[in-house]
């Protein structure tokens, strides 16, 4: 028997019970989160609306001005926006760099200190320092482990509030708390070239050429595709082919440039960038004007800080000088990121642009078709962009003509670990690991002989010395389940009569990429957080491994879960000798 039984409410009732709320359902905005909110934003409400795709960046002013996000706080920078507090709350947990504090919970300590503890830096002494620094800093500072800063080559890398350095100590990093500052690393220090010496060597001459029709744009094109660059930030595609298919796109045509940099090992883009800015400036500009780009939107990471004044300053200088030269600049607009490696996948990058969760987009359709804002959309790795210029300049047989073993064009490798002389080295796309420590690092560090090495980051696998003649570039590492990515090499050592063991390297990028997961797709979110439980035993099963590997490479919807095995498919074929 299925009786059911009805209570019937008198309407006069239910009237009445709706007369007596004296609040609308949901959370409600406190009145002095509402005027320290109204009062952060105030410069920003443009024609009496705040834009829903800068979400991220009033997250940002919030934390930067009270510590962290607060309920209340959120609540009423989403009445101003007119969105839901679940979608301001959304976004809003899914970066690491911002501290959501629910109600109740304490409130964080004003001062972070992010201690890096990739594979560099762990390598370097990072375990010391989380260990140390807690007891010693006291309460009022939080110190919490951090994934890749992008210093590897000072490892052991450090974040004492915005401000990062590497080479760290204890006495450096209290140092650094006690004083609010910190003493000036040589990145820092360097001197960037500025727009008035970049002027006075030729720059600025070739955007000219373009803008002004002295070249044209199917040369310039052509050029590009001759010279055989291609993207510099991981994937590889032939740059020239890309403006050609992205112009062929109906307008409005926009641009995302990447300069997030957040793969383990990698620091060219900062190197280059602290040095010589208006060179990917003017590449930008140059790549801009060929395509038809309307606004360009440049993703820097948040632990740039200083990279950020220098862009923001340098970009302000050439909009100057293009309005004395009477030149017309397409938009451009700098976005900070808020520690999330996903957002190196392009279309995530496009999605935290639009002031939502990174999280990767299926394809198709691309990027090129349908990309930030839904319209076709050149995105490009900030090197990628600055070498416009001087393949222009000099030629395209100039660019190609460089090389070793076959190969053609130059590589920036970002070198870190046990060699001499680690940093950013220019070097002849295919040249192998073996003449690269040798020939550019200074060799080995005294009492260190070389053991393995990372040929493209975390991603990139893991191979053994004794397969150092490989020539690293594009297509030259896939036949040994590895790849080139964004050339960021790291050198592992045996001394001491103890090695830099394969598989805690292994172990170690596994928890990166399963603390860097989204979480969108199942076979990437819960096969990394297993694999890591799998690679803790002391003895590898090996069958299970592969059959977990397989699965995440297979049905991963991005680059992240589909290349997170190759450093365990590596150890498992090279490196057996440790996993039995």
């Amino acid at each position: 028997m299925n009786d059911r039984v009805t209570i019937a409410i008198p309407l006069a009732e239910v009237r009445n019970k709706m007369k007596s709320r004296r609040t609308p359902k949901g959370r409600q905005v406190d009145l002095g989160a509402r005027e320290a909110i109204a009062a952060l934003l105030g410069g920003h409400d443009a024609l009496g609306h705040l834009r829903r795709d800068l979400l991220i960046e009033y997250l940002h002013l919030i934390q930067d001005r009270f510590g962290h996000l607060s309920a209340p706080h959120m609540a009423a920078l989403a009445e101003v926006m007119k969105i839901s507090q679940t979608e301001v709350y959304e976004v809003a947990t899914f970066y690491h760099h911002f501290d959501v504090i629910k109600e109740g919970d304490a409130t964080p300590a004003m001062l972070t200190v992010r201690v890096c503890e990739t594979l560099s830096c762990s390598m370097a002494g990072a375990q010391d320092l989380l260990q140390k620094l807690p007891s010693i800093l006291g309460k009022e500072v939080r110190v919490i482990a951090a994934p890749c800063i992008g210093r590897c080559a000072e490892a052991p890398a450090v974040c004492v509030g915005q401000n990062a350095f590497g080479h760290a100590t204890v006495e450096t990093v209290v140092a650094a708390v006690n004083t609010k500052a910190i003493k000036p690393t040589a990145q820092q220090t360097t001197t960037h070239i500025g727009l008035a010496q970049y002027l006075r060597d030729g720059g600025y001459q070739t955007l000219l050429a373009v803008v002004n029709g002295k070249r044209e744009i199917e040369a310039t094109i052509a050029e590009m595709e001759h010279s055989g660059l291609r993207g510099l930030g991981g994937a590889g595609f032939p740059t020239g082919r890309k403006w050609r298919i992205v112009r062929g796109e109906a307008g409005p045509r926009l641009m995302a440039v990447n300069i997030d940099e957040g793969e383990p090992g990698t620091f060219k883009d900062r190197y280059y960038l602290e040095r010589d800015p208006h060179r990917f400036i003017e590449g930008m500009l140059i790549a801009a004007h060929v395509v038809g780009i309307e606004a360009s939107y440049v993703y820097l990471r948040d632990e740039y800080h200083h990279c950020r004044a220098i862009l923001e300053n340098e970009m302000a200088a050439a909009q100057a000088w293009a309005s004395r030269e009477r030149i017309s600049l397409p938009k451009i607009e700098i976005r900070r990121g808020a520690g999330a490696y996903i957002c190196g996948e392009e279309s995530a990058m496009i999605e935290s642009i639009e002031g939502k969760r990174g999280m990767p987009r299926l394809r198709p359709p691309y990027v090129a078709q349908v990309g930030l804002f839904g319209r076709p959309t050149l995105e490009h790795n900030f090197e990628t962009l600055h070498w416009v210029r001087d393949i222009l300049e000099k030629g395209a047989a100039w660019f190609s003509g460089h090389g070793r073993n076959g190969r053609k064009g130059l590589r920036s490798f970002s070198v870190s670990g046990r060699v001499k002389n680690p940093g950013v080295h220019l070097a002849p796309a295919g040249i192998t690991v073996k003449e690269l420590i040798d020939e550019y690092c200074g060799g080995m560090q005294d009492g260190h002989t070389f053991y393995a090495y990372l040929p493209g980051g975390a991603s990139g696998g893991i191979l053994p010395a004794s397969m150092g003649d490989i020539p690293l570039d594009f297509d030259t590492l896939q036949p040994h389940g590895c790849f080139i990515g964004s050339a960021a090499i790291v050198i592992m050592s045996q001394h001491a009569g103890r090695a830099d063991a394969a598989r805690d390297a292994a172990l170690n990028l596994m928890k990166f990429f399963a603390a860097e997961s989204c979480g969108q797709c199942t076979p990437c979110r819960v096969g990394t957080e297993k694999a890591v439980t799998l690679l803790e035993e002391s003895k590898w099963k090996t069958g299970l491994l592969e059959d977990l590997s397989q699965a995440m490479a297979d049905a991963s919807i991005c680059g992240l879960g589909q290349a997170a095995p190759n450093p365990i498919r590596c150890v498992v074929k090279h490196f057996s000798h440790e996993i039995e």
